[in-house]
């Protein structure tokens, strides 16, 4: 029997992706383990490998679709003895790509259940003028729920095909019930908060403009950074840190490793201090998983970088362990295949606290949006100089770094977010002690 081959959930949290190139084509043979095709989620672009052997019979979703929900069926492989005529019968037929998503939930609702079901979906109506109407199982039941003619619709789909969309934009005929008083204030309170997509295109009828599509990763940005700013009650913590002795030490260092190629930066000093603040202050190495705090032991700190039309934060495991000189190699290394898109799900996820660095971009101080599920994340601006009175009480001039601590208040009360804000300026007011 032919086999489907479906859109795969190549990490926990992704729902839909992009079909970004099949690496075959139909009629090509595949083994297990072979490469069918570049799959775009939220995050990166992930090959898809195949499970099993087989011809490829049929391609069901063209190239560059985007939006194709998981499980969707994608393709159809053959076995030994089948071919193209088999896959209507033995498998979901060859929808185009449009409708393919679409009819997914039908085609699941009859395999569950047997052809004699006593409420199949409405029969396919005729026209007045007794031609045929082609509409999509779910574009009938939607209709026949909404009390809808089918054939006073007009079919966007291929082929003149009525589908799910159609049905869903148009009205069905006023009923003389449905005019209560009560629907009103309903009706208001179930309006959406933002203006639609269409009535803020007409605010600037008259002037050019560029529509970009938002592709998966600005999406998510987008869903989950409005959630964390909605739910997550931030408060904001702010120091400054004078960094002269941690330059001075970290220009005696890279003298000592030019030899082996290492060079550290500031960004380096400062996941170590963030990593061991977190082993100092344990309690504040937690993050929130809903109805509880989960306590971390390892220090597993994320670190923003910046991509074209984006962002990730990789993660860097177990950082309160790790050598400075290990921490910026493999921070190297995350942030250039981040770029690249070439991290995997577990090299972004996880970690308790993270770090988002605008110095280098001259930003002097920010305030940070605390990305879920982690407890706080640090921002941090850049060194300049400026007057400081030292201890003596005489004034001085220091480099000195603005940070700003964003954090969760169901995980970090006050007292405690102080407490690591305070060690993790002592880290870096004080290097050597990273190293003790």
């Amino acid at each position: 029997m032919p086999i489907e081959i479906l859109m795969p959930a190549l990490s926990p949290t992704m729902e839909e992706g992009t079909l970004a190139k099949w690496l075959v084509k139909e009629g090509d043979t595949v083994s297990s383990g072979d490469l069918l095709a570049e799959i775009e989620t939220d995050k990166a672009t992930m090959e898809f490998e195949a499970v099993d052997e087989g011809v490829v019979g049929k391609i069901l979703i063209s190239e560059g679709s985007e939006g194709v929900k998981v499980n969707t069926p994608i393709a159809v492989l053959l076995g030994d003895g089948e071919s193209a005529d088999d896959i209507s019968s033995g498998a979901a037929p060859a929808a185009p790509a449009a409708a393919a998503a679409e009819e997914a939930p039908a085609a699941t609702e009859k395999a569950a259940a047997p052809d004699t079901s006593p409420s199949p979906a409405p029969a396919a109506p005729a026209a007045t003028d007794g031609s045929r109407i082609f509409a999509s199982p779910l574009a009938r039941r939607i209709a026949a729920d909404k009390g809808l003619d089918l054939a006073s619709l007009k079919g966007s789909g291929p082929r003149g095909r009525i589908v799910k969309a159609d049905v869903e934009s148009a009205t069905a005929a006023p009923k003389a019930e449905v005019k209560t008083p009560a629907a009103a204030p309903a009706a208001a309170a179930a309006a959406p908060s933002g203006a639609t997509a269409d009535a803020v295109a007409k605010m600037y009828q008259g002037r050019d403009f560029e529509e970009v599509k938002l592709d998966g990763m600005r999406k998510t940005i987008a869903a989950r950074l409005t959630e964390a700013k909605q739910t997550i009650p931030h408060f904001y913590l702010r120091r400054d840190i004078q960094l002269d002795a941690l330059l001075k030490f970290r220009g005696e260092l890279n003298k000592q490793l030019e030899g082996r190629g290492v060079k550290l930066s500031v960004n380096d000093f400062i996941i170590k201090a963030v990593a061991l603040a977190l082993q100092t202050v344990p309690d504040a190495n937690a993050v929130w998983a809903g109805d509880r705090v989960l306590k971390m032991k390892a220090s597993d700190v994320a670190v923003a970088v910046a991509i074209e039309g984006g962002l990730f934060t990789p993660v860097l495991q177990d950082s309160h362990m790790k050598s400075l000189s290990a921490l910026s190699a493999e921070m190297k290394d995350l942030a250039k295949r981040a770029r690249d898109r070439k991290l995997a799900p577990h090299e972004y996820q996880g970690g308790s606290f993270a770090i988002s660095n605008l110095g280098m971009f001259g930003i002097d101080n920010f305030d940070a949006i605390v990305n879920p599920p982690h407890a706080g994340i640090l921002a941090v601006g850049s060194g300049v100089k400026k007057p400081v009175v030292g201890t003596d009480g005489e004034l001085k001039v220091a480099t000195v770094m603005s940070v700003t601590m964003s954090v969760d208040h169901r995980v970090i009360d006050g007292a405690m977010g102080a407490d690591l804000l305070k060690a993790i300026v002592e880290n870096l007011e004080n290097p050597m002690m990273m190293l003790a």
